[in-house]
């Protein structure tokens, strides 16, 4: 009797202290899922931190978990494009840049033809601005285009094309009052030259709706009226290359 029940007892002996794997194997499963949540909630994103979680529940719960990306090692989220300029910025600056070709195309035209005296260039806020006087476009008091003129408008629209802006067409005047039976004042006259401009670079394939027109009379003179060469200054029609809005 004695030797069964001894027998007895180093059975029961033995299988208590295994008991204390089982405990233990938990304890180091939720040590190890802890670490690696603080590690997680720490370097990864939102959408790696939830892969994570839906891992555990699984592995705790038995579910099974439909996302195939889900898991302790997600897909690495797809690298985000870089963030670049707004287009609006891109098209301007790339509008620039033509304006700035143009300019010394103008430049160029201007000074290989001799024309310095009678046609000039300027940059401004609005845009580029060329201004020819009225004795290469037109006779005095008139609004008709000299057909010697032709040839000079032709190769402004030659380089005008090169580009897609707006095209202002602006008449101006000296303070001598236009009376005659056609025009009654500046206004009209300034006004009926810069259309005449721009109906000729219609004639010469430059798009109708990038252009318009205006007549400022004496009104915006670019220097005193008090003398013959300023007044002729001042008589002018200024085709302005707006920059694009």
């Amino acid at each position: 009797m004695r030797k069964r029940k001894r027998a007895f007892n180093s059975d029961h002996d033995e299988h208590l202290d295994e008991s204390w794997l089982i405990p233990y194997a938990d304890l180091l499963t939720l040590l190890l899922a802890l670490f690696i949540v603080l590690y997680a909630a720490s370097t990864v994103d939102k959408e790696k931190y939830q892969s994570i979680m839906e891992s555990f529940q699984s592995e705790l719960t038995g579910t099974k978990i439909d996302n195939q990306q889900a898991g302790l090692s997600p897909n690495p989220s797809s690298p985000q494009p870089e963030v670049g300029l707004p287009e609006e910025e891109v098209k301007g600056e790339t509008n620039d840049k033509e304006l700035d070709v143009l300019r010394q195309q103008l430049e160029s035209y201007i000074n290989n033809n001799s024309l310095q005296d009678m046609v000039s260039l300027q940059e401004t806020e609005k845009g580029i601005e060329v201004s020819l006087k009225d004795v290469v476009l037109f006779d005095s008091g008139r609004a008709d285009l000299k057909e010697r003129s032709y040839q000079t408008l032709n190769g402004l629209v030659g380089l005008i094309n090169t580009v897609p802006n707006p095209i202002s067409i602006e008449g101006h005047t000296d303070n001598v009052p236009a009376h005659n039976t056609i025009y009654s004042s500046n206004w009209e006259l300034s006004a009926a030259r810069a259309a005449s401009v721009l109906h000729y670079f219609e004639s010469q394939n430059v798009q109708a709706n990038r252009l318009q027109f205006s007549g400022f009379g004496e009104y915006q003179p670019l220097y005193p009226n008090d003398s013959d060469e300023n007044r002729q200054s001042n008589r002018r029609v200024t085709v302005v290359i707006l920059r694009s809005s």
